[in-house]
């Protein structure tokens, strides 16, 4: 039997066949896994994402439109799964937002109020939105998983990450609290926090490829992390073998998050 069979889930945050979000999708297809997908409603953007779903060859790909910043939108995408879908064993948080103008080294000392804000909203604030929309379907199926994707620049400081680093740390730290709040519904909740990938987000970083040149050298596994890397992670989460944690950092980084200079 597949290790996810007969789970199913949402995920928000398939940009392209390049995010994270796709590479999870495509882990948790793979091991039987019934996903369903929440994308930007920009035209541009939904026309990517489905392109991207289509990649995974699925019979009868679910996806519908949701800013994740407005209350409305959240509440339409849980209500159209919860009427398609009998249960919800998992969701994907995916989706940061910052600024591109004050993603550069030096810049975050003048990064405005409502650029702060509007990071920390889509990139934290939502988390916590799509797990109170979560709960009450998936405690009634016995219970889930929720992840979220963060980075290293939560914790120490990378040139350029600013203010998206800040956003992240909120992330992290919600997540603890919404493992505490949920718990008691057998609801786990874990962030992975993967090495930096060629994503779209990526490219509004100043500097990313020197990220990249520079991981590669520190990482002990002389490498930057791919895809798979993160999509294994994820499927682990997902499953029952991980059913005792919850509230955890997950370091998926080729180790660079261990190394001091």
């Amino acid at each position: 039997m597949a290790l996810l069979e007969g789970k199913t889930g949402l995920i928000f945050g398939v940009a392209n066949h390049r995010s994270y979000a796709w590479h999870i999708a495509k882990a948790l297809v793979a091991h039987g896994a019934d996903c369903a997908f929440a994308a930007h409603p920009d035209e541009k953007l939904m026309q990517r994402a489905r392109e991207a779903v289509d990649q995974l060859d699925l019979s009868r790909p679910w996806i519908e439109p949701c800013d994740a910043g407005r209350d409305e939108d959240l509440d339409a995408v849980f209500a159209a799964y919860a009427r398609d879908h009998a249960r919800l064993d998992f969701v994907v948080h995916s989706i940061a937002f910052a600024d591109r103008e004050w993603l550069s080294p030096g810049t975050f000392v003048g990064t405005p109020r409502q650029s702060y804000l509007q990071a920390i909203d889509i990139s934290a604030y939502t988390l916590v939105a799509m797990a109170d929309r979560s709960r009450e379907q998936m405690a009634a199926g016995g219970g889930g998983s929720i992840l979220a994707m963060t980075y290293y620049g939560s914790e120490k400081v990378v040139p350029g990450y600013n203010v998206m680093g800040v956003a992240k740390a909120a992330l992290e730290a919600s997540s603890r609290y919404l493992a505490a709040d949920l718990g008691p519904d057998n609801i786990r909740v874990n962030t992975i926090s993967g090495g930096p990938l060629r994503t779209l987000a990526a490219s509004g970083i100043a500097g990313f490829r020197q990220i990249l040149t520079h991981n590669a050298e520190r990482a002990p596994l002389r490498r930057n992390v791919e895809g798979q890397d993160v999509g294994g992670v994820a499927t682990f989460l997902v499953s029952d073998l991980s059913s005792g944690i919850t509230g955890e950092n997950i370091y998926v980084d080729c180790g660079v998050n261990t190394i001091g200079l």
